[in-house]
């Protein structure tokens, strides 16, 4: 719970992830839209990509595979379509290493390995903690993909803007979804290749538009 908490200081609030775009653009403007928005993310853009990458990495931090560790961090890095989202994982990566070697959340090594990845995306390193504290991969992607889902539920909030009540229903609508992702994450991670393909033209074209809004809360 530690690992993914919101106050964990590593910055996820800052960021939306496209969705203050999808306001802008008038795609997202109530409770409604801004679920399937969020719901739409979590199946078809983490659900096929990042799950699976994050499962991925959790096998290969357990069997010591720095070559597939290397592939899988690379692999994610390259597929951010936008500056913004790139700056994203490379900056919540980096300081949610600093924290685990302040706390001493693993070895030495492990923060060595991490570091020279130059840069560790944010689901490298946080698979890689969740190994090195024994935590299953069930449990840590599931935290994982939680906290990525209150993050966006708490910027709809802020600037659709939604209700407090608003908020808990699209939580506990949407966190049903997470079992059947982490499902379809440990199968697509369990075959030879590992399966992973990120196509969502228009969530990425969404996402760059971003960088041009006149006014902005957040930072991707």
């Amino acid at each position: 719970m530690q690992l993914t908490s919101p106050s964990l200081p590593i910055g996820g609030y800052s960021y939306s992830q496209g969705l203050e775009s999808a306001i802008e653009l008038g795609l997202v403007h109530d409770e409604s839209t801004a679920g399937q928005w969020i719901a739409d993310q979590l199946e078809q853009v983490l659900g096929y990509g990042e799950a699976p990458l994050w499962m991925g990495l959790y096998n290969a931090f357990q069997n010591d595979d720095e070559s597939t560790i290397q592939q899988l961090n690379d692999w994610f890095m390259a597929s951010r379509e936008t500056q913004e989202m790139r700056q994203e994982t490379q900056q919540m990566g980096w300081s949610l290493l600093q924290v685990a070697e302040s706390l001493q959340w693993c070895s030495p090594q492990r923060i060595n390995l991490m570091r020279s990845l130059d840069p560790a995306c944010l689901p490298c390193v946080h698979a890689g903690l969740i190994e090195a504290k024994g935590i299953s991969a069930q449990a840590g992607l599931t935290a994982y993909l939680f906290s990525w889902l209150e993050n966006q539920i708490m910027a709809a909030m802020k600037s659709v803007p939604l209700g407090q009540m608003s908020g808990q229903r699209l939580i506990q609508q949407l966190r049903e979804t997470l079992a059947q992702v982490c499902e379809q994450a440990h199968n697509q991670a369990a075959q030879t290749p590992l399966r992973l393909y990120n196509f969502a033209p228009q969530f990425a074209i969404v996402a760059a538009r971003h960088e041009t809004q006149y006014s902005r809360l957040f930072r991707s």
